[in-house]
């Protein structure tokens, strides 16, 4: 039961922390060339998805047709300021 507890709350924690992150897909990594033992890339620079959100389609790239797995994936943290909150100063 504390097992079950503790990997429900380290889930919370997850998804708290993804919600500060933001990921992107950028350069495709995958070797054309791998079957002749040579190293070359395609030259695309950044994941397109070649369908909507949710469909088979959005994992594929529409510049390369390579697999969403095959492209750097990067990971930022969002940056916040506790003062773009704030509300502003009235003249004096």
């Amino acid at each position: 039961m504390l097992l079950l507890l503790n990997s429900k709350m380290n889930l919370q924690k997850e998804r708290k922390i993804s919600k500060d992150r933001v990921v992107t897909y950028e350069e495709c990594r995958k070797n054309h060339a791998a079957s002749i033992g040579k190293y070359a890339v395609d030259g695309c620079c950044e994941f397109m998805p070649a369908g909507e959100d949710g469909s088979g389609a959005a994992l594929r790239c529409a510049a390369c047709s390579c697999h969403r797995n095959f492209h750097k994936k990067v990971v930022r943290q969002m940056e916040s300021c506790c003062y773009c909150f704030s509300k502003p100063s009235t003249p004096k």
